[in-house]
């Protein structure tokens, strides 16, 4: 597994520099302990509630830039305080990176508040995308109604210039995810049956494959 070191305090006291260097020392223990690559080492100085932190957009940087598996913190309290914490867990955990803290020696356990809110956010979120493709669909019948032929504009869509699209088996993506696969590790088993593809390619497909049943769903409710 490959990970990223995160250490931070809430001051930028010069007393607050010995607190930085024992967090990348037991951090980077943890992750050798645990057999984790440690890709980078991000240390800041900066306010808990404050999510507008240096800090915070390197890590997400990297993440979407690298294979990252794993985000190593000494606690939860490290990765913020209130919303901005939540916001933060909330983006790591949509995209599929573990949290482990010193505090639980292994994969962060979270309070149940902090699960509960986790999920109340994913649920609203499950739903505004929901809302979102459901006024694509009625602007789409409208201009149908109109007189738009979505047919004219599909004719040439061969020939339409752009990068190449990736053939990725999604029918083997949806069965290792339902089986609880990551993203990642699904990318490394496709990977071995000869399929060249990243964790954000299996992600992408995935997530199109979902919004495709969503969108069929809804027209056959509509149709009854």
């Amino acid at each position: 597994m490959k990970g990223i070191v995160y250490c931070r305090v809430s001051t930028k006291k010069d007393t607050q520099e010995t607190s930085l260097e024992r967090q990348k020392e037991e951090l980077s223990s943890l992750a050798n302990k645990l057999n984790i690559e440690i890709v980078s080492i991000v240390v800041e100085q900066a306010s808990g509630y404050d999510l507008e932190r240096d800090g915070v957009f390197q890590i997400i940087e990297d993440i979407s830039a690298k294979e990252i598996d794993v985000l190593l913190v000494q606690d939860e309290t490290r990765l913020g305080r209130g919303n901005a914490k939540i916001a933060f867990l909330h983006w790591l955990r949509k995209n599929d990176v573990k949290i482990y803290s010193i505090s639980d020696n292994g994969e962060l356990s979270l309070s149940d508040s902090d699960s509960l809110v986790l999920d109340i956010v994913a649920i609203v979120e499950e739903y505004q995308r929901k809302l979102h493709n459901l006024k694509i669909k009625r602007g789409m019948k409208r201009a149908v109604k109109n007189g738009f032929k979505p047919a004219r504009n599909l004719r040439n869509i061969n020939q339409s210039p752009g990068r190449e699209k990736i053939e990725v088996p999604i029918e083997e993506i949806v069965r290792l995810r339902k089986n609880k696969l990551t993203f990642h590790e699904i990318a490394a088993t496709l990977r071995g049956l000869g399929y060249d593809v990243s964790k954000a390619t299996v992600n992408r497909r995935y997530r199109e494959y979902i919004d495709e049943q969503d969108n069929g769903l809804l027209v056959k409710k509509e149709e009854l």
